[in-house]
C-alpha cells in the first residue's frame, strides 16, 4: 500500500501558506447546504444576450476555436477589443502588438504581476481588494502594500496623501481597481489624475482592473487611467467579457498596453493557460460590437437592482454605503448589534436564509474591514425581492 512521503517542510509553497480556500467557495457551499439565497459570489443568475450565446454555438458548429486558438487571441477578438477602446474612450491600440486575450481578468492580473514584479518589489494596492491580488503578488515574490479606502460621507474614499506616503524606492507598481470591488467606489477624474501624476513622478508601472467599466452609475462614466497624460505607455489595462455580458463561465478577458508591456505579460501568460475559450472568443468579438443601447440598458437594469437591494438592506437595519459602480453593495452591520463580519455571515443563512461575504477577507488590516459585509445584486428581481423580505427579519 502506497504511503504518503513524510517531509518536515509543508507541501504548500510558503508564499501561498496564508491563503486557504476562498471565502467564495465557503459561502457558496453554505448557501447550497442551507438552501439560502446566494448574494455572496458575484455571478448573474441569468445568461446574457441570446445573440451572443448563439454566436458561440455558431462558432462551435463552424469549427472556429475548437482547436488551439492563436496565443495572443483570435484576430477577430483582438480587433474588436481595440475598436472597443477607441469607441468608448478614444484610446488607439494595435490589435497585433497591443492586445492580449486571457482566461478572464483573473489570469490577466496573474500574468501581469508575474511578468512585471520581481522578489522584493513592492506593489501598492487599494484595500479592500479582490482576493486574487494578494495571492498573485505573493506568487510573484512581491510585497503588497495596502492603502485603505475608508468610509467618508456615505461612501468609501481614497486618501491621496496616504497613497503618496505608501510609495517608496522599492515600489514597482500600483494596482488600481475602479470601479472598485467590493466597495462600489468609482475613483473620480481628480483622484485618477493624482494617481497618474504620482506614477509619472516616481516612474511607476500601473495595472488597472476595469472589469466593471460598463457598470458606472453616475453621469461621468468610466475614466480609464490610460487616457490621462503620461499613462498610455506605463499602464496595463485589464478588462473582461464576463461582467459586461453575463457569461462569467466563458472566462474571456484581455490586456491592452504598449507593445513592450503586452510582450512581457504574454511571456508569463503563455505558461499559465497558453490559450483558452476558443469558440467563446469569436462570440465575445460580436458582443463587443453590440449597439450602445445594449450597454445603457444593462447599466440601467443593474442600477434598478442596486436600488431595490439597497432599500431592502436599509429597511433591515444595515447602514448602506453608496454604490457608484460594480454590482455589489457594502453594508455596516454594527447597527444590527454585530461587529464581526465573519461570524455575522456564517450565521446569516440560519437567521435569514441569505448568504453574503464578509469584507474583512479582502483586507490585510482585518480590523478595518471587520464590520462590513458585501451583497451582490446581479440577480433576478424576484430573487432580490425575496432576499429583501427575508432580511427584514433582522429588523425585528
Amino acid at each position: 500500500m502506497a504511503r504518503m512521503t513524510s517531509t518536515a517542510r509543508p507541501f504548500l509553497n510558503r508564499r501561498l501558506a496564508e491563503f486557504g480556500t476562498t471565502i467564495f467557495a465557503e459561502m457558496s457551499a453554505l448557501a447550497q447546504r442551507t438552501g439560502s439565497i446566494n448574494l455572496g459570489q458575484g455571478f448573474p443568475d441569468t445568461d446574457g444576450p441570446e445573440e451572443v450565446r448563439e454566436a458561440a454555438v455558431r462558432a462551435l458548429r463552424d469549427g472556429r476555436g475548437n482547436q488551439y486558438p492563436p496565443g495572443p487571441g483570435v484576430p477577430e477578438l483582438r480587433t474588436a477589443i481595440a475598436e472597443h477602446q477607441r469607441r468608448w474612450y478614444g484610446l488607439t491600440y494595435d490589435p497585433d502588438t497591443e492586445v492580449l486575450v486571457t482566461a478572464g481578468a483573473t489570469e490577466a492580473i496573474a500574468a501581469a504581476l508575474l511578468a512585471l514584479v520581481e522578489p522584493g518589489d513592492e506593489v501598492v494596492a487599494l484595500e479592500p481588494y479582490y482576493d486574487s491580488y494578494a495571492a498573485c503578488i505573493a506568487m510573484a515574490g512581491g510585497t503588497r502594500v495596502p492603502v485603505t479606502l475608508r468610509p467618508h460621507e456615505g461612501a468609501f474614499r481614497l486618501d491621496l496623501d496616504e497613497l503618496r506616503a505608501a510609495v517608496t524606492d522599492r515600489t514597482r507598481l500600483l494596482l488600481v481597481n475602479t470601479p472598485h470591488n467590493p466597495t462600489g467606489t468609482v475613483l473620480t477624474r481628480e483622484e485618477l489624475t493624482a494617481i497618474a501624476e504620482l506614477a509619472v513622478e516616481r516612474d511607476l508601472l500601473v495595472v488597472t482592473d476595469e472589469v466593471y467599466e460598463h457598470l458606472v452609475f453616475d453621469e461621468a462614466g468610466h475614466v480609464p487611467l490610460a487616457t490621462l497624460p503620461g499613462m498610455r505607455e506605463r499602464t496595463v489595462t485589464i478588462s473582461s467579457s464576463g461582467k459586461t455580458f453575463s457569461f462569467t463561465g466563458w472566462k474571456v478577458g484581455w490586456v491592452t498596453a504598449a507593445p513592450a508591456l503586452v510582450s512581457a505579460v504574454r511571456s508569463a501568460k503563455q505558461y499559465l493557460t497558453y490559450v483558452s475559450s476558443g469558440p467563446f472568443q469569436y462570440a465575445v468579438a460580436e458582443a463587443l460590437a453590440l449597439p450602445d443601447g445594449y450597454f445603457s440598458a444593462f447599466r440601467e437594469d443593474m442600477r434598478a437592482k442596486r436600488d431595490l437591494l439597497a432599500a431592502g438592506l436599509a429597511e433591515a437595519g444595515f447602514d448602506v454605503y453608496r454604490t457608484a459602480g460594480t454590482y455589489f453593495v457594502t453594508t455596516d452591520i454594527r447597527p444590527l448589534g454585530f461587529e464581526d463580519g465573519f461570524a455575522f455571515c456564517r450565521s446569516l443563512p440560519e437567521r435569514a436564509g441569505v448568504v453574503a461575504i464578509p469584507n474583512a477577507v479582502f483586507y490585510d488590516h482585518r480590523e478595518a474591514g471587520a464590520p462590513f459585509v458585501r451583497f451582490a445584486f446581479c440577480k433576478q428581481r424576484p430573487v432580490l425581492e425575496e432576499a429583501a423580505r427575508r432580511l427584514r427579519k433582522l429588523a425585528g
